[in-house]
Order: C-alpha cells, then sequence, then structure tokens
C-alpha cells in the first residue's frame, strides 16, 4: 500500500520537491536553486529547462532521502510560483522564450495604455484583478509581441500557454495533459472568476487566441499521471494550487475570517471571504482561495512585492551578511536609538499603492548606520507592509476576522522577525509547527482526492501552533513607528 504524498513546491528561486506521510508530516526533501536572469531594468526572467531540470531532480532527491521507492507515492500535488508564465510549442513541448516572472515590470506601458482606454474596470470587474504587469495576461501579449514568428504560430494553434503548474504537468505527463487548477488561471488577467471560464472579452482586447489556454480544473482532480519514463512509475498528480493559495489550506484557513501570510520572496497576505467575492477599495484583490469539488471558495488577498527578497539583496547585493539568517541576529544587535527605514519597491510597491514605476528608498541614514541597521530596517520593512495589508482587509471585509495572523515562509524562522511582526501589528502572531504549509498544502489537495487525506474539518483539528508571539508594543510605540513608514513611503512615491 502506497504510503506517502510526493508535492513539488516550484518557487521563485528554487524548486523543492517533499514527501508527507499520513500524519501530515514531511519525510524528506530536495531543493536546488536555480538562476535568476536580469536582461533589462525591472524585467526578471527563469530558464523553463531550470525549472524543468530542478524539478526532476529534486524530486528525486527526496525519493532518495525518504529511502522509498517511488511505487509507495500515491499521488502527486504541485504548488507554484503564481502568474510566471511560459508559452512553449505543443509539437516540441520547447519554450519559445523564457519564462517572464510575476515580478517582472515590461508591460507596464501596456497596462497604462488599457488604463488610459478606461478598461481597467473591465477587467476588474471579472477578474477581481487590477491591470498590472504582475500579472499573466500582459505577459502572454508580450511575448507573442515580440518573438519572431509568435503570433502566426500561436493563431495556428501550435502554441501553448501556462502558468508553471501548467508547464510542468504537460512535460511530467509527456504532453499528454494542457490544464490548470482554478486558483493560477484567477491569476491570469483572462479569468473570469465568477462564471468560471476564460474571459472572451478580455482575450480579444489583449489578442491572445484562446486556443493557447490551458484547461481548467478543480483544485483536486485528476491531473493525468506521471510519464513512466521519468520515475519509474505512471503515479497521479490530483491536487494543483498556486503557492499562496496552497499555503492558505495548508495553513487550515477553510472558514470565513481566516486569515495568512506567507513570507518568501515577497509576501503574501489571504483573507478567506467564503463563496462571497469581496470587491476590494483599497486595492486588494479578489481572488480564488481553492476549488473543491465544483464549488469556489474566494479570497481577499494583499501582495508585498519584496520580503525575503530584501534580505537577499542585503546578502547578495550589498554583501553585508553572509546567510538569510543573520539578518535577524543583526537586527537583534541594531542601534535602536536609529530610526532606519528602508522602503523596498526594487519592482515598484504592492497594495495599498499598487505603484510598478516606483522604486526603492531609505531614509533616517546617519554616520553611525551600518550592516546592522539596514538589516533590521530590511525585516522591519516587511511588518510595516503587513500592517498595510491587514488594516486594508479590515476596511474591505464586513465579516469577523480572526485577531490571529497564521503565518509561514522562510523568514517565519527569525523569532526576532516574528516579534516585531506582532508588536506592529499589535495582534497575536502564530508560527505552525509544520514549516512547509504550501507544499503540505498541495499534498492535501492531493491526497484529498484519492482519500487518503480526510475532509478539511478533520484536516483542520490537526494543525498546530508551535509559537504564538504576543505583542509588546505599547500603542504610542505601533503608531510612532507606523506613521515613520508611512512618511517614507510618501516621500518615495513623491519622487518617483
Amino acid at each position: 500500500m502506497s504510503r506517502y504524498i510526493l508535492a513539488f513546491d516550484q518557487g521563485t528561486t528554487s524548486s523543492r520537491a517533499i514527501i508527507f506521510d499520513k500524519d501530515y508530516l514531511s519525510v524528506a526533501t530536495g531543493q536546488q536553486e536555480f538562476t535568476q536572469h536580469y536582461p533589462n531594468s525591472g524585467w526578471v526572467e527563469h530558464d523553463p529547462e531550470d525549472i524543468w531540470r530542478t524539478t526532476v531532480e529534486t524530486g528525486k532527491q527526496a525519493l532518495a532521502n525518504a529511502q522509498i521507492d517511488i511505487k509507495d507515492i500515491a499521488a502527486i500535488g504541485i504548488t507554484n510560483q503564481r502568474e510566471t508564465t511560459v508559452v512553449w510549442n505543443r509539437a516540441t513541448g520547447k519554450p519559445i522564450y523564457n519564462a517572464i516572472v510575476w515580478q517582472d515590470r515590461r508591460t507596464a506601458n501596456l497596462c497604462n495604455e488599457l488604463k488610459q482606454k478606461g478598461l481597467e474596470e473591465t477587467f476588474s470587474e471579472k477578474t477581481g484583478l487590477l491591470l498590472d504587469p504582475y500579472f499573466s495576461g500582459t505577459k502572454i501579449s508580450w511575448i507573442l509581441d515580440n518573438v519572431d514568428g509568435a503570433r502566426d504560430q500561436a493563431e495556428k494553434g501550435e502554441l501553448a500557454f501556462g502558468t508553471i503548474d501548467s508547464f510542468l504537468l504537460w512535460r511530467l505527463t509527456g504532453g499528454k495533459i494542457h490544464a490548470t487548477d482554478a486558483t493560477n488561471a484567477s491569476r491570469t488577467l483572462i479569468y473570469d472568476i465568477h462564471a468560471g471560464a476564460w474571459s472572451d472579452e478580455l482575450l480579444e482586447i489583449l489578442r491572445i487566441p484562446k486556443s493557447l489556454l490551458p484547461e481548467v480544473k478543480d483544485s483536486a482532480a485528476e491531473f493525468g499521471a506521471l510519464d513512466p519514463e521519468l520515475f519509474g512509475a505512471a503515479i497521479k498528480i490530483t491536487g494543483v494550487a498556486g503557492d499562496q493559495q496552497a499555503a492558505t489550506i495548508g495553513q487550515a484557513c477553510f472558514d470565513p475570517g481566516m486569515m495568512k501570510s506567507t513570507y518568501g520572496t515577497g509576501c503574501f497576505a489571504l483573507l478567506n471571504t467564503g463563496d462571497t467575492p469581496v470587491k476590494s477599495k483599497h486595492k486588494l484583490l479578489t481572488t480564488i482561495a481553492y476549488q473543491l469539488d465544483g464549488k469556489t471558495t474566494y479570497a481577499l488577498e494583499g501582495s508585498i512585492f519584496v520580503a525575503g527578497a530584501a534580505v537577499q539583496w542585503l546578502r547578495d547585493g550589498l554583501e553585508i551578511i553572509s546567510h538569510a539568517g543573520q539578518s535577524g541576529e543583526f537586527a537583534e544587535e541594531a542601534d535602536p536609538t536609529q530610526n532606519v527605514i528602508m522602503v523596498p519597491a526594487f519592482v515598484g510597491l504592492g497594495v495599498p499603492h499598487w505603484d510598478a514605476e516606483c522604486r526603492g528608498a531609505i531614509f533616517g541614514l546617519t554616520r553611525a548606520t551600518g550592516p546592522r541597521e539596514f538589516a533590521k530596517a530590511a525585516l522591519e520593512a516587511v511588518c510595516y507592509q503587513t500592517r498595510d495589508l491587514l488594516n486594508a482587509m479590515h476596511a474591505d471585509y464586513a465579516g469577523n476576522l480572526e485577531t490571529v495572523l497564521r503565518v509561514d515562509g522562510g523568514m517565519v524562522a527569525s523569532n526576532w522577525t516574528m516579534q516585531r511582526l506582532a508588536d506592529m501589528l499589535g495582534a497575536p502572531v502564530d508560527r505552525p509547527v509544520s514549516a512547509e504549509t504550501t507544499a503540505l498544502g498541495a499534498a492535501y489537495l492531493a491526497g484529498l482526492h484519492i482519500g487518503f487525506y480526510p475532509d478539511p474539518e478533520t484536516f483542520s483539528k490537526a494543525w498546530k501552533c508551535e509559537k504564538q508571539f504576543t505583542p509588546s508594543w505599547s500603542i504610542e510605540q505601533q503608531e510612532d513607528a507606523y506613521a515613520r513608514w508611512q512618511d517614507a513611503v510618501r516621500r518615495t512615491l513623491t519622487n518617483y
């Protein structure tokens, strides 16, 4: 009898494969980083072959580390960096251009042109999204318009588009399956989240042939099976969700009003709004949290483009820390009398500003400012931006909000950062026992579909808190610090 679920967690900076047992525990992991490409200012690309190679290799690593055979795997789940866009040739399976990453801003001019034509409300009403380079739709248009022969090939039905989950499904099934799930579809700017279908009107505006698009399925569904030549057996793929939605599931946020926030390269907070899509007045996104048995559950989402990426910048750009964990150590040792504020708008600002052209700034530097103060400012920027997100959610959502924030992602390992987050929010922050909530969400979906894992209510009862961080600041301390942040953001936006 197969005893495990394998989850592929394909992220922005690395690919991982994690094997979970019947008790939702991670038993083995494989992980590989891959190269980031920055061909122009504001452009971010990945080589899809790097993504494919590292996905397969990490799967084999995880199986080897667990000392099990592929036939011990009951099913496979996939979770992925969202919005990142790949177009490939259906006959060869080869991408016609690099993957354009969600962080990429090259289509800002196209988005502005569409706004000037008064089309933003048309997109927003159908998709719940804003007209922004962040999403897949304008990226597809760019590829079709800028790769020789691409538009002609697309019109002939020779090309396929996919977010990373679709690309991996195509490759993992030997080109048999061209599909995605509703959560990933909801991030493309061309999917009507109310009708549950690709929008002909939006496709026409962006000049995208419908033949490019994958079939949209539930998050727990039949997505084909592995090509036996890859791992040695045709194991079914039965769960797919974008990374933030997978983390929402892994955090067991199944009830309306529950919130989670994931701290990876960026930061993404999702609030479950149940079967009601809530339209935001504060530039939050209305999105699909998950879709099970044909029933759609919606969410409000706030995005911070740069979270862990600011720590990577300290390490790789400034070279003032040697590893990510050192940022928390430095922050703890920083001079408390210095009020250095970093606005990490390396690729623009997300909620509540959605300014694609804004770029980063640092305020409050003195002769005494050094690496420790820079580290503290980078980590505090994440906390300030999270408060921006939660303020917007409180303003938009009429239902009862949980007073506790469930957190996950690489940055939550830092006790200093999580304590400062609780201080800034004035609310408890819960860090779960399972640090692998994104991969666990994908594994749970896969296991749910085949009966390996129980219903959501039973799964929710298994969720456990490893540590709760409670606020230690006074209201006055919170407000003073937040006012400094707001002033720095105003100055940054003014300068650009």
